[in-house]
């Protein structure tokens, strides 16, 4: 085949699938943020201090997701890849080396939430009356991040490997649970005394039990042989850890990194009027309902180009790909619209009037065009992570955080003191230029890098057949 011309693209059978996973995850993802809004709202009644209170937990709760995503990034990486080139074993050693350093990081999270939520809370905000509040919900929901970040390893397993119904099935059945306990534990009904917040996140750690229990027994019952092969799940060697290890290390660098930075942009915005940290906890709330449902095409996005990078099939790794960032971006949009023609009765509901109100109203224009940027960086570089590039767009995301966004967020909060929605606008300044950056390097094609063998095999003609179309573009 002449290097100019193209394969042809079949876009039903490509859309049939990446809705097959997409929507499923997507509406796991609704259900467990719908879990949030809920808490939000119930707490609502109890006082704005307490919204923001339970916002900056989230926020505590968010640096634990950024430690451990690392991980959920890089085991989705080599599952996709074994599962594409149908290597079981690889699929069982990938899982339970995710699953053991996910949950040393729960283990560490959950003893600092329980044993020193003061410490925490000081972090996050100088308000004494939100620390306070704060400390009670912190005690109780640590016990829960174990329990969250095993159904977190399961669904990343199940994800990787097609089967997508078992965690959304889980997820509705923990929402109903947690809907129902917090209405019980935070208002006291059937004989319970009324616990407040501290109801709220005895209601999450129940919650997060009855996610992880059906996740385990529904893959019991439809026999899923891959979450059950626990011995070899530990039959580690060293080159495999060594090999898992690189591909990862970049990843979790990343996340860290992230973490720690929009840890300083948290307390940033933990310094602010008290009006504009509610605004900003209902804001997370939101926020995480968009994430929510584009992390589904985004994870559908790393399974269907990482499945064809395992299995050899790279230029249709690549045609998808490409696809997939503008299918994406436009689907974002269709949703911000969304959440703008609705925003007056869901920012009331979640207990905002007045200042707070305006700053939650804010938070969501300036949102509507950063989230389009924001989310395409995002799908692009989960794509690159899938098809086994963890580097390219983790240099990016750092270095731009740290030279450009971090000091515009500090000095604007804390040197020029500019109005809160300055500070927040600075959050997003390095998202366009990012979003260009990633765009040469989607249509270069380096960021395919197989881990099997049948994908590495393919991978010289693969490249031979970019460097040939290059030059015929720059002949033209």
């Amino acid at each position: 085949m002449h290097p100019s011309a193209r394969e042809p693209f079949f876009w039903k059978d490509f859309l049939k699938k990446l809705l097959a996973i997409a929507i499923p995850v997507a509406l796991q993802n609704l259900l467990s943020t719908t879990a949030s809004m809920v808490d939000t709202m119930m707490v609502a009644p109890l006082g704005e201090l307490s919204v923001g209170a339970l916002g900056l937990c989230g926020q505590f709760s968010s640096l634990m997701f950024s430690c451990y995503w690392g991980f959920v990034g890089g085991g989705s990486l080599f599952i996709a890849q074994y599962h594409g080139s149908k290597e079981d074993d690889g699929i069982a050693r990938s899982y339970g080396v995710t699953l053991s350093f996910m949950m040393s990081v729960s283990i560490i999270f959950a003893v600092g939430a329980i044993a020193a939520p003061q410490l925490m809370m000081r972090i996050y905000t100088n308000k004494s009356q939100i620390a306070e509040i704060g400390c009670r919900y912190l005690r109780i929901v640590g016990f829960a991040y174990p329990l969250q970040v095993v159904s977190m390893c399961m669904s990343t397993l199940l994800r990787a490997t097609e089967r997508v119904k078992i965690p959304m099935a889980a997820s509705i059945a923990s929402v109903a649970a947690n809907i129902l306990l917090n209405w019980i534990f935070i208002f006291g009904k059937f004989g319970f005394p009324a616990m407040g917040i501290r109801g709220a996140a005895l209601a999450t750690v129940c919650a997060a039990f009855v996610n992880a229990a059906a996740i385990y027994l529904m893959c019991k019952a439809t026999g899923y042989r891959h979450l059950f092969r626990v011995r070899a799940h530990f039959a580690w060697t060293k080159q495999f850890l060594r090999l898992y290890l690189i591909k990862c290390f970049p990843i979790i660098c990343n996340e860290l990194f992230l973490g720690i930075g929009n840890m300083l942009i948290n307390i940033t915005i933990g310094r602010q009027a008290e009006s504009v940290i509610a605004a900003i906890a209902v804001f997370r709330t939101i926020e995480g309902l968009i994430i929510g449902f584009f992390a589904g095409f985004s994870v559908a996005a790393s399974v269907l180009v990482g499945t064809c990078v395992g299995a050899g099939e790279l230029d249709t790794a690549y045609e998808r790909a490409k696809r997939l960032v503008y299918l994406c971006s436009g689907v974002i949009f269709v949703v911000m619209l969304i959440v703008l023609f609705v925003r007056k009765p869901i920012l009331t509901s979640m207990g905002l009037s007045g200042d707070s109100y305006d700053a939650a109203q804010a938070f969501l224009l300036i949102y509507f065009v950063a989230s389009i940027i924001r989310m395409g960086n995002w799908l692009q570089n989960d794509t690159y992570r899938a098809a086994g590039d963890a580097v390219y767009g983790t240099v990016l995301e750092i270095v731009f955080m740290y030279a450009m966004l971090l000091p515009a967020v500090l000095l604007s909060g804390f040197v020029f003191h500019a109005p809160y929605w300055v500070v927040f606008l600075c959050c997003f300044i390095d998202e366009p230029i990012r979003y260009i950056l990633m765009q040469v390097h989607l249509y270069s094609g380096k960021w395919i890098k197989p881990v099997t063998n049948v994908g590495r095999a393919a991978l010289p003609k693969f490249l031979e057949k970019r460097r040939a179309r290059g030059r015929l573009r720059r002949s033209a």
